[in-house]
Protein backbone atom coordinates (compact mmCIF):
# COMPACT_ATOMS: atom_id res chain seq x y z
CA UNK A 1 0.00 0.00 0.00
CA UNK A 2 1.52 2.93 -1.13
CA UNK A 3 -0.99 5.97 0.43
CA UNK A 4 2.09 8.15 0.98
CA UNK A 5 4.46 7.67 -1.70
CA UNK A 6 5.47 11.34 -2.71
CA UNK A 7 5.63 12.53 0.75
CA UNK A 8 8.26 14.07 2.36
CA UNK A 9 8.48 13.50 6.34
CA UNK A 10 10.66 14.63 9.23
CA UNK A 11 10.48 12.97 12.72
CA UNK A 12 12.84 13.78 15.62
CA UNK A 13 13.28 11.45 18.01
CA UNK A 14 13.22 8.58 15.41
CA UNK A 15 15.83 5.84 15.78
CA UNK A 16 13.62 4.49 18.42
CA UNK A 17 9.67 4.19 20.22
CA UNK A 18 7.11 5.77 18.84
CA UNK A 19 9.27 7.65 16.43
CA UNK A 20 11.20 4.27 14.75
CA UNK A 21 7.71 3.07 14.72
CA UNK A 22 6.06 5.74 12.90
CA UNK A 23 9.07 6.00 10.64
CA UNK A 24 8.29 1.68 9.70
CA UNK A 25 4.70 2.21 8.98
CA UNK A 26 5.28 5.65 6.79
CA UNK A 27 7.74 4.10 4.82
CA UNK A 28 5.89 1.37 4.20
CA UNK A 29 3.02 3.23 2.76
CA UNK A 30 5.65 4.72 0.07
CA UNK A 31 6.48 7.95 2.13
CA UNK A 32 10.08 9.46 2.21
CA UNK A 33 11.13 9.53 5.97
CA UNK A 34 14.20 11.73 7.59
CA UNK A 35 14.67 10.76 11.21
CA UNK A 36 16.67 12.73 13.61
CA UNK A 37 18.23 11.57 16.90
CA UNK A 38 21.58 12.20 19.33
CA UNK A 39 22.57 8.95 19.28
CA UNK A 40 24.55 7.88 15.92
CA UNK A 41 24.79 3.84 16.49
CA UNK A 42 20.96 4.02 17.24
CA UNK A 43 20.69 6.10 14.09
CA UNK A 44 22.33 3.90 11.76
CA UNK A 45 20.94 1.29 13.21
CA UNK A 46 17.38 2.48 12.34
CA UNK A 47 18.45 3.86 8.76
CA UNK A 48 19.39 0.33 8.10
CA UNK A 49 16.19 -1.12 9.00
CA UNK A 50 14.17 1.25 7.44
CA UNK A 51 15.80 0.86 4.16
CA UNK A 52 16.57 3.15 1.18
CA UNK A 53 13.26 5.44 1.66
CA UNK A 54 14.99 6.58 4.99
CA UNK A 55 17.48 9.28 5.58
CA UNK A 56 18.86 9.99 9.43
CA UNK A 57 20.90 12.81 10.72
CA UNK A 58 22.19 13.71 13.99
CA UNK A 59 20.79 15.94 15.66
CA UNK A 60 19.79 17.00 19.20
CA UNK A 61 16.53 18.96 20.36
CA UNK A 62 18.39 20.08 23.28
CA UNK A 63 20.96 22.21 20.90
CA UNK A 64 19.79 25.59 19.14
CA UNK A 65 22.87 25.11 16.84
CA UNK A 66 21.52 21.77 16.31
CA UNK A 67 17.90 22.52 15.64
CA UNK A 68 18.66 25.60 13.61
CA UNK A 69 21.15 23.67 11.69
CA UNK A 70 18.23 21.43 10.97
CA UNK A 71 16.98 23.38 7.92
CA UNK A 72 19.68 22.67 5.78
CA UNK A 73 20.30 19.39 6.75
CA UNK A 74 16.12 18.85 5.65
CA UNK A 75 16.78 20.93 2.03
CA UNK A 76 19.48 18.60 1.40
CA UNK A 77 16.77 15.85 1.00
CA UNK A 78 13.66 17.29 0.40
CA UNK A 79 12.19 20.19 -1.91
CA UNK A 80 9.29 20.51 0.98
CA UNK A 81 8.39 18.71 3.97
CA UNK A 82 4.24 17.34 4.27
CA UNK A 83 4.55 16.19 7.33
CA UNK A 84 6.88 16.71 10.50
CA UNK A 85 6.53 14.40 13.66
CA UNK A 86 8.24 16.36 16.67
CA UNK A 87 8.50 13.68 19.06
CA UNK A 88 12.18 13.82 20.36
CA UNK A 89 11.95 14.07 24.07
CA UNK A 90 13.05 12.58 27.49
CA UNK A 91 11.63 11.39 30.75
CA UNK A 92 12.60 11.47 34.32
CA UNK A 93 11.07 10.11 37.24
CA UNK A 94 12.55 11.79 40.94
CA UNK A 95 10.20 13.12 43.66
CA UNK A 96 9.15 16.33 43.76
CA UNK A 97 11.44 16.81 46.74
CA UNK A 98 14.03 15.63 44.68
CA UNK A 99 13.94 17.55 41.14
CA UNK A 100 17.02 19.06 40.81
CA UNK A 101 17.63 22.15 38.95
CA UNK A 102 20.14 20.62 36.41
CA UNK A 103 17.46 17.99 35.74
CA UNK A 104 14.56 20.24 35.50
CA UNK A 105 16.29 22.07 32.85
CA UNK A 106 17.02 19.29 30.93
CA UNK A 107 13.28 17.96 30.99
CA UNK A 108 12.53 21.66 29.44
CA UNK A 109 14.95 21.84 27.06
CA UNK A 110 14.53 18.76 25.10
CA UNK A 111 10.80 18.03 25.76
CA UNK A 112 9.41 21.88 25.35
CA UNK A 113 12.51 24.19 24.05
CA UNK A 114 13.27 21.92 21.40
CA UNK A 115 10.38 21.36 19.62
CA UNK A 116 8.98 25.09 20.07
CA UNK A 117 12.35 25.77 17.97
CA UNK A 118 11.84 23.07 15.47
CA UNK A 119 8.75 23.88 14.48
CA UNK A 120 9.93 27.60 13.95
CA UNK A 121 12.83 26.76 11.85
CA UNK A 122 10.80 24.12 9.59
CA UNK A 123 7.94 26.05 9.14
CA UNK A 124 8.82 27.99 6.42
CA UNK A 125 9.61 24.53 4.68
CA UNK A 126 6.22 23.24 5.04
CA UNK A 127 4.00 22.59 2.25
CA UNK A 128 0.43 24.30 2.42
CA UNK A 129 -1.79 21.27 3.50
CA UNK A 130 1.07 19.93 5.75
CA UNK A 131 0.59 18.07 8.85
CA UNK A 132 2.79 19.11 12.44
CA UNK A 133 2.20 16.33 15.14
CA UNK A 134 3.18 17.02 18.60
CA UNK A 135 4.11 13.84 20.95
CA UNK A 136 2.32 14.82 24.30
CA UNK A 137 1.26 12.80 27.26
CA UNK A 138 -1.75 11.48 29.27
CA UNK A 139 0.54 12.90 32.23
CA UNK A 140 -0.52 16.61 31.33
CA UNK A 141 -4.10 15.74 32.58
CA UNK A 142 -3.43 13.56 35.35
CA UNK A 143 -2.13 13.89 38.33
CA UNK A 144 0.76 11.19 38.75
CA UNK A 145 3.82 11.06 41.51
CA UNK A 146 7.68 10.68 40.63
CA UNK A 147 7.00 12.89 37.21
CA UNK A 148 5.92 16.49 37.80
CA UNK A 149 8.39 18.49 36.10
CA UNK A 150 8.53 15.82 32.72
CA UNK A 151 4.11 16.42 33.04
CA UNK A 152 4.59 19.93 33.02
CA UNK A 153 6.83 19.91 29.91
CA UNK A 154 4.15 17.72 28.02
CA UNK A 155 1.33 20.61 29.36
CA UNK A 156 3.38 23.03 28.20
CA UNK A 157 3.55 21.24 24.42
CA UNK A 158 -0.16 20.57 24.59
CA UNK A 159 -0.85 24.42 25.07
CA UNK A 160 1.85 25.04 22.31
CA UNK A 161 -0.45 22.61 19.97
CA UNK A 162 -3.03 24.97 20.34
CA UNK A 163 -1.21 28.34 19.66
CA UNK A 164 0.97 26.81 16.81
CA UNK A 165 -2.10 25.83 14.93
CA UNK A 166 -3.72 29.12 15.20
CA UNK A 167 -0.33 30.91 14.04
CA UNK A 168 0.07 28.63 11.59
CA UNK A 169 -3.67 28.93 9.84
CA UNK A 170 -2.22 31.49 7.35
CA UNK A 171 0.07 28.48 5.98
CA UNK A 172 -2.44 26.02 5.61
CA UNK A 173 -0.31 23.94 7.86
CA UNK A 174 -1.81 21.87 10.85
CA UNK A 175 -0.74 21.18 14.14
CA UNK A 176 -2.08 18.57 16.40
CA UNK A 177 -1.39 16.02 19.11
CA UNK A 178 -0.76 12.65 20.15
CA UNK A 179 -1.06 11.68 23.70
CA UNK A 180 0.74 8.48 24.36
CA UNK A 181 -0.90 6.62 27.66
CA UNK A 182 1.49 3.61 28.98
CA UNK A 183 3.13 2.31 25.46
CA UNK A 184 5.73 -0.72 25.19
CA UNK A 185 8.67 1.22 24.31
CA UNK A 186 10.82 -0.57 26.76
CA UNK A 187 11.65 3.33 28.49
CA UNK A 188 10.16 2.09 32.12
CA UNK A 189 12.90 -0.94 31.71
CA UNK A 190 15.60 1.61 30.26
CA UNK A 191 15.06 4.22 32.98
CA UNK A 192 14.10 2.78 36.48
CA UNK A 193 15.60 -0.17 38.51
CA UNK A 194 14.69 -3.77 36.87
CA UNK A 195 12.29 -4.55 40.16
CA UNK A 196 10.75 -1.00 39.97
CA UNK A 197 9.94 -0.95 36.39
CA UNK A 198 8.03 -4.10 36.96
CA UNK A 199 6.09 -2.87 39.99
CA UNK A 200 5.68 0.07 37.87
CA UNK A 201 4.53 -1.92 35.00
CA UNK A 202 2.07 -4.29 36.74
CA UNK A 203 0.24 -0.88 38.38
CA UNK A 204 -0.04 0.74 35.15
CA UNK A 205 -1.32 -2.59 33.71
CA UNK A 206 -3.67 -2.97 36.68
CA UNK A 207 -4.89 0.96 36.24
CA UNK A 208 -5.66 0.83 32.73
CA UNK A 209 -9.43 0.81 31.18
CA UNK A 210 -7.95 -1.98 28.72
CA UNK A 211 -5.75 -4.16 31.21
CA UNK A 212 -2.81 -3.97 28.64
CA UNK A 213 -0.23 -1.43 27.21
CA UNK A 214 -0.54 -0.29 23.88
CA UNK A 215 1.90 -0.92 20.95
CA UNK A 216 3.96 1.86 19.40
CA UNK A 217 2.45 0.77 15.97
CA UNK A 218 -0.57 1.96 17.46
CA UNK A 219 0.76 5.20 18.49
CA UNK A 220 2.16 5.62 14.91
CA UNK A 221 -1.51 5.04 13.31
CA UNK A 222 -2.65 7.57 15.46
CA UNK A 223 0.11 10.00 13.96
CA UNK A 224 0.30 8.85 10.43
CA UNK A 225 -3.83 9.51 10.40
CA UNK A 226 -3.06 13.33 12.36
CA UNK A 227 -0.36 14.25 9.79
CA UNK A 228 -1.89 13.34 6.42
CA UNK A 229 -5.93 12.27 6.96
CA UNK A 230 -7.31 14.52 9.67
CA UNK A 231 -7.75 17.41 6.93
CA UNK A 232 -10.43 18.92 8.74
CA UNK A 233 -8.50 18.93 12.28
CA UNK A 234 -6.40 21.33 14.08
CA UNK A 235 -4.94 22.24 17.59
CA UNK A 236 -6.33 18.99 18.68
CA UNK A 237 -5.16 16.32 20.95
CA UNK A 238 -5.84 12.31 20.43
CA UNK A 239 -5.16 10.04 23.18
CA UNK A 240 -3.39 6.48 22.71
CA UNK A 241 -4.01 5.47 25.99
CA UNK A 242 -6.41 2.38 26.29
CA UNK A 243 -9.15 5.13 27.94
CA UNK A 244 -6.75 5.71 30.90
CA UNK A 245 -7.84 9.28 30.18
CA UNK A 246 -11.16 8.96 29.93
CA UNK A 247 -13.26 6.06 31.15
Amino acid sequence: MNAYEGKNVVITGGSSGLGLATAELLVARGARVLITGRDKEKLETARQRLGVRAVAVRSDSASMADVEELPRLVRAEFDAVDALFVNAGVTAFAPFEAMSEAQYDELFAVNTKGPYFTVQKLAPLLRAGAGVVLTTSVANVKGLEMISAYAATKAALRSMTRSLAQELLHRQVRVNAVSPGPIATGILEATLPPDVAEQTKAEMIAHSPMQRFGEPAEVAATVAYLAFDATFTTGAEIPVDGGATQL
